[in-house]
């Protein structure tokens, strides 16, 4: 799934879409996607001036933006439009290795279960094979047309 795909699925856009390409991904089991991290990016700026991070918090929204593109592959009736996916919670959220300028994020979530409408997934970003996050995230869809 390359950029032009992502974006019709996703409705962020610069600076908040933090998923560059999907490399695999299986309907309703897992997905695997990559985020180019470059100095560019307007939250280096801040955090840190010494010492460039990205922020952990980002590397979660990502996970959710994972989570998203593979709930609308799974059930195309809920891409496009006036749907879009909301991030409603998380759990378990593990931070163990900083992401720097020049880093491509591996991000890997797996759908555990949908119940009532949300969906829970497991998420892990890795950095060259070495995990730098990990977290349990819930999403739900909802429709904004009304």
């Amino acid at each position: 799934m390359d950029i032009h795909k992502v974006l019709s699925l996703l409705p962020h856009r610069y600076p908040f879409l933090l998923i560059d390409r999907v490399v695999d991904y299986e309907k309703g089991s897992y997905l695997k996607a990559i985020k180019n991290v470059t100095y560019n990016e307007p939250f280096f700026n801040g955090h840190f001036p010494i010492r460039p991070v990205m922020p952990g918090v980002l590397i979660v929204e990502a996970m959710a933006q994972a989570t998203g593109l593979l709930s609308m592959e799974t059930d195309p009736s809920t891409a496009g439009g006036s749907s879009i996916y909301l991030f409603v919670g998380i759990d378990k959220a593990r931070f163990r290795r900083q992401v720097e300028p020049g880093d491509q994020l591996l991000i890997e979530v797996h759908q555990k279960s949908i119940r009532r409408g949300i969906g829970f997934f497991s998420g892990k970003a890795t950095v060259d094979g070495k995990v730098a996050a990990t977290a349990d995230i819930m999403c739900t869809y909802r429709d904004f047309s009304d």
